[in-house]
């Protein structure tokens, strides 16, 4: 069984041929389960989260990989300086069960995650989006940032946070003379100017309002993977069309879809669609210039199993 560390899997999945698999995995589909979801009670510290999410790809010839991410989230991790998503990936031999990879975890995730941002994206954001804003400080931000760059003109980004200093330091970092990236105080300003934005928090107060949307800006709501948690207010849901990665799990885990349901700003029916629809032409994304489209993802195993299959493949 060959080990693939982060910095292998950081080389091996460049983000145009990491969207592409991700498209062509949900064009053609995969068994996937829904992931095993467990709190897990830390005496007075903050709960924390494991999932078990499996996979396989489906043929007549039967499964070529079948996969299994396990992964903790540990909210306070960023004040011991760790990432908040930890965990690893288990590719198997399809034909046998032998294990043929085991995976790093964070890096799989950030990349197919941001990934799948971008392929959503490519069908919902304006063609001509330039300005990006990123709400959130944590370890997917830089991620996000480059994949949007990747499939659209992205050449100034403003990222907020509630810690100013973390956000001034992302943007140290990225920032380059052909690229502006900075730091802003006044997210509700900067939202107003952003072609796209967005969100990767574990806020359970939302921190993006409606009210705040221009016409043309796609919203993308990357956290909030819990229904207690929510990064946008029952005027952005209202507004804008709404997409998702998976229905299954858009409607049992997204914060976002299930507190605007349960107050009533909108119903399951006001999902425009999901990525298997996207993919496979069967919607329509983004239907003209002014409209306020919306992605909301809590992530599927099948985009780790595309992406693991990929990163085998290439190292």
């Amino acid at each position: 069984m060959r080990i693939i560390s982060a910095a292998e899997v950081e080389r091996a999945l460049d983000y145009r041929s990491l969207v592409e698999a991700l498209r062509n995995a949900f064009r053609s589909g995969a068994i996937a389960p829904p992931r095993h979801h467990h709190t897990i009670a830390r005496g007075g510290d903050p709960e924390a989260t494991l999932l078990l999410m499996p996979a396989w790809s489906d043929g007549a010839a039967g499964p070529r990989n079948i996969g299994v991410k396990i992964v903790t989230v540990y909210p306070d991790n960023p004040a011991r300086d760790l990432p908040t998503v930890m965990g690893a990936y288990l590719l198997l031999d399809g034909r046998s069960g032998e294990p043929a990879a085991l995976i790093d975890g964070p890096s799989l995730t950030a990349r197919r995650t941001a990934a799948a941002s971008a392929l959503a994206a490519g069908y919902l954001a304006r063609a001509d989006a330039e300005r990006l804003l990123v709400i959130g400080t944590g370890k997917l931000v830089p991620y996000l940032i480059e994949a949007h760059a990747s499939i659209r003109p992205i050449c100034n980004v403003l990222v907020w946070g509630r810690d100013r200093a973390k956000a001034e330091r992302i943007a140290a970092k990225l920032d380059r003379r052909d690229f502006r990236v900075a730091a802003t105080d006044d997210l509700a300003s900067a939202a107003a100017g952003a072609h796209i934005i967005s969100c990767a928090t574990t806020t359970r107060t939302p921190l993006l309002l409606g009210a705040w949307l221009t016409p043309g800006v796609h919203v993308d709501l990357v956290g909030a993977f819990r229904p207690d948690m929510r990064e946008a207010d029952d005027a952005t849901m209202t507004r804008a069309r709404i997409f998702v990665d998976t229905r299954a799990g858009a409607l049992h885990e997204a914060g976002d879809i299930v507190q605007a349901i349960a107050g009533g700003a909108m119903t399951a029916n006001d999902i425009a669609g999901d990525l298997f629809d996207l993919c496979r032409g069967e919607r329509d994304g983004r239907r003209f210039y002014d409209q306020i489209t919306l992605f909301k993802s809590v992530g599927a195993s099948i985009e780790d199993l595309a992406a693991a299959q990929l990163a085998a493949l290439r190292v």
